[in-house]
């Protein structure tokens, strides 16, 4: 599923237009972030938890030459299912 099969079945679902149901979704997006730039965590009780977790600096490999390479350290959004949705699929 992708976003605009997403919109798809909320526009359905609520009997809303296909805009309004974007525009739904996008808050619901833009709140997630927000709450990750800010908190760094958004738990969502029953769907999951959005984190960002610290990624440290490591040495790859250039896969073309097999040369060693420096990777930056990085931050890196994870989620964690919840035990409904985890049941559920």
């Amino acid at each position: 599923m992708n976003k605009g099969n997403l919109v798809e079945v909320i526009s359905k679902e609520l009997c809303v237009s296909r805009l309004q149901a974007s525009r739904l979704v996008d808050t619901v997006l833009e709140g997630i972030t927000e709450g990750l730039r800010e908190d760094g965590t958004v738990t969502l009780t029953g769907f999951g938890t959005f984190e960002v977790r610290e990624r440290p600096a490591r040495v790859g490999r250039n896969p073309m030459t097999g040369d060693p390479m420096p990777i930056a350290a990085g931050r890196k959004v994870g989620f964690r299912g919840g035990k409904a949705l985890k049941a559920s699929v």
